[in-house]
């Protein structure tokens, strides 16, 4: 029987470079295991899943619908990776994930009763939200304190149809705080991500109150890039099974529904090519990265995520990350070469009305690229946001 497992988790939480050291770790000791990128593009390819076949890493993409609801495509890639020897398939989730315990592996065992084994849910927290959300519930802080990142500002508010609190601002992007309680509270094993980031002691201190407030889960300390916690993971996932709980989460909560509803999805994919000469691949993502953060900050609004991957034919590739208006821009790899003509992806997430995502990225994308006298061929374009998503 084949064994699958949910990682989910907030946006920028390390989900897919997680999931990449794992397959990588797995493959070293002859294990055989896949993953499987999915967001809800129309006709899109995933940067994420791109990103780990430029890597060697055994993907397969899910678009146009999230897995919580098209069991019968999910069975379909689970049944092939596991007719073609996989011990374990892993999926990530898009958007924010919350109710994915109860669509995913409730529905599947109610559909597909005794054909897949499930591993435990996994839910991976990055150290800035853990720390925001510990500070918050104990009380250390307001849930809005502590923030670089201001409030979307009443003009904001308006564009994106929010109402305006008594105090003149509407809920920070940034205060995704139920959101992150929600996801915890569905988890089997809680996995703190980029555990290199932390000091010996703050890594203590967030276990420990993550295992008082959600004892329920199993906890683990992961870092992708020292390999901190793989094996550990991969034991867990391999070993452990989903309890198939039901949490006490009110999925109709007014709050939880308006901090999911503040986000937009944008997805890019287009082929820029340089005339006579050659540029550097990796500032040039860079470039855009800035420019959108840039935009995103001056209209008051965050983007939870944003990826940027671009490759040459002959295989070299290099990847940005922003994580945050707040945030430094991440460069994820960089070009071993200059370019003279490169693909590129660009998938996001931000709590911004999606006109106005569209207008800031697609704007950036364009102004970047006439910067360094690119020649642009957009093969497909979208942005809608997640409120409207069923309309």
């Amino acid at each position: 029987m084949g064994r699958f497992a949910v990682i989910s988790g907030f946006l920028g939480s390390g989900k897919t470079t997680a999931m990449m050291a794992l397959l990588s770790y797995m493959k070293e000791q002859g294990k055989q295991a896949a993953m499987i990128s999915n967001d809800l593009g129309q006709k899109v390819t995933l940067a994420d899943h791109r990103l780990a076949a430029l890597s060697g890493v055994n993907s397969q993409e899910i678009t146009k619908e999230c897995i919580c609801f098209c069991h019968e495509v999910l069975g379909e890639r689970l049944d092939q990776c596991f007719e073609e020897g996989c011990g374990l398939v892993l999926s990530d989730i898009p958007g924010f994930g919350v109710g994915a315990l109860e669509h995913v592996y409730h529905g599947l065992s109610a559909r597909y009763p005794g054909r897949y084994e499930l591993g435990p849910f996994t839910v991976l927290l990055e150290p800035e939200n853990g720390r925001r959300l510990m500070m918050a519930e104990t009380g250390a802080v307001k849930a809005t304190d502590d923030l670089p990142v201001k409030a979307a500002s009443p003009d904001a508010a308006k564009m994106a149809g929010e109402d305006v609190s008594s105090s003149g601002s509407p809920l920070s992007p940034r205060d995704n705080l139920h959101i992150l309680r929600a996801q915890l509270q569905e988890a089997d094993l809680i996995v703190l991500s980029k555990a290199d980031l932390l000091s010996a002691e703050e890594k203590t201190e967030l276990l420990s109150w993550l295992s008082g407030a959600f004892p329920e889960a199993k906890l683990l300390s992961l870092s992708a890039r020292t390999g901190e916690g793989i094996p550990d993971l991969s034991e867990a996932l391999l070993k452990d099974r989903a309890s198939l709980r039901h949490p006490p989460i009110d999925y109709e909560d007014r709050d939880l529904l308006r901090e999911m509803d503040q986000l937009s999805e944008y997805y890019l994919q287009y082929h820029a090519q340089v005339c006579c000469r050659d540029f550097d691949g990796t500032a040039y993502l860079e470039d855009i990265a800035a420019e959108v953060q840039r935009k995103i900050r001056e209209k008051g609004f965050e983007v939870p995520h944003l990826k940027l991957l671009a490759w040459e034919p002959e295989g070299d590739f290099g990847k940005v990350d922003l994580i945050g208006a707040d945030r430094p821009v991440e460069i994820t790899r960089r070009f071993q070469w200059r370019c003279t003509g490169i693909a590129v992806v660009c998938n996001a997430s931000a709590a911004c009305p999606a006109a106005v995502l569209d207008e800031i990225i697609t704007g950036s994308v364009k102004e970047v690229s006439r910067r360094y006298q690119l020649e642009l061929l957009i093969f497909h374009q979208e942005c809608f946001g997640m409120g409207e998503e069923d309309e």
